[in-house]
């Protein structure tokens, strides 16, 4: 299995893959990150992205204070940064948005430890059902996403899944 704590992994992805890795490191966002534990979570990791989705990295954040600064420091000359703390389903969170060279990219810290915070979880369950299902399913997925679907919806319907699409996806054993 990947290595997704690391983005070296999307030097030798797809095209869009590569571009994410030569925009993160012209940013240098894990490294200024680093002490956050960052992971670059979302679609363009497992390759189920469309045009229009951002880079979304989630880190390890207890003193949001701190996380508030430091992101701005680093990213509110970047365009239509932005930067709130609120709670994010009952969890303070920080959350940071901006527009780079090629992508949107969206900074995400909470108190959790990042392989435990449900965007991390998501992604490695449809990593892994995307690796079983293969590149049909894997296509099906992308059309359900053009037509309007968001990642987990998609899934849940593909997969028969009732209820809750977010929370139905992390009952799957695979």
């Amino acid at each position: 299995m990947i290595d997704f704590t690391n983005i070296e992994y999307l030097k030798s992805g797809n095209v869009r893959q590569q571009k994410a890795y030569i925009q993160l490191e012209k940013l240098r966002i894990f490294e200024k990150l680093k002490n956050y534990n960052p992971i670059l979570t979302g679609t363009i990791p497992i390759g189920i992205d469309l045009p229009n989705s951002d880079l979304d990295i989630i880190c390890e954040c207890y003193e949001h204070v701190k996380f508030y600064e430091l992101v701005s420091e680093s990213f509110a000359n970047e365009k239509n940064f932005e930067i709130s703390s609120k709670n994010w389903n009952g969890v303070k969170s920080t959350i940071a948005k901006f527009q780079s060279d090629r992508f949107e990219i969206e900074i995400f810290g909470q108190p959790i430890p990042t392989e435990q915070q449900n965007a991390y979880k998501h992604m490695i369950l449809e990593y892994k059902i995307l690796t079983k299902m293969g590149s049909t399913f894997k296509a099906q997925i992308k059309k359900l996403k053009k037509e309007g679907l968001k990642t987990e919806p998609a899934f849940a319907k593909l997969l028969g899944l009732s209820g809750n699409p977010y929370e139905e996806l992390l009952l799957i054993e695979i």
